[in-house]
């Protein structure tokens, strides 16, 4: 299981409109950190920091963000995407649940 630490619920929202479509967009984006495995196994004493954008629920609405503390990725973060990559969304569940 890889571990991450979300630090801060604050987030950076983005606004713009698609250069396509011409539709306004908003996009939340949070920061966490995961502690990643090198090639012999050992995870990392340093955390490495990433951003993730928070998804939209069914109705369109984005979620809240997440609050401080430790999660772990869901098996559901990983799929194969339309280009048949392996490719990852990071859905995190807190710590003590993955248990």
């Amino acid at each position: 299981m890889i571990k991450i630490r979300v630090l801060s619920d604050k987030l950076n929202i983005l606004k713009g409109t698609g250069k396509e479509s011409g539709k306004p967009y908003e996009m939340h984006i949070q920061t966490a950190y995961a502690y990643t495995v090198d090639d012999a196994g050992a995870v990392a004493e340093i955390p490495e920091k990433f951003e993730f954008v928070l998804p939209k629920d069914a109705d369109g609405f984005i979620s809240k963000p997440l609050a401080r503390g430790d999660y772990t990725l869901s098996p559901a973060a990983v799929y194969i995407d339309r280009n048949g990559r392996m490719s990852i969304n990071p859905r995190l569940i807190p710590a003590q649940a993955a248990k």
